[in-house]
């Protein structure tokens, strides 16, 4: 049986680019590590674009055994 828990990762602004930044590469990473550190796996993660595209983010999902 596992316990999971979702995340709202939001990404920087995009002007007139959809290319993701080192920033957001390296926020991505210290969130993976922190929450691996606590025993959460990930699961799945999923792109949520805004309406008129300038500013994003991903639901990520983890999942760990539960207590």
């Amino acid at each position: 049986m596992y316990t999971y828990k979702s995340e709202i990762f939001w990404v920087s602004a995009k002007a007139f680019s959809d290319k993701a930044s080192d920033e957001d590469a390296a926020a991505l990473d210290a969130l993976l590590n922190e929450r691996a550190a606590e025993g959460w796996e990930l699961v799945t993660y999923d792109y949520m674009a805004t309406s008129i595209q300038i500013k994003g983010a991903f639901i990520i999902t983890f999942r760990r055994k539960a207590e």
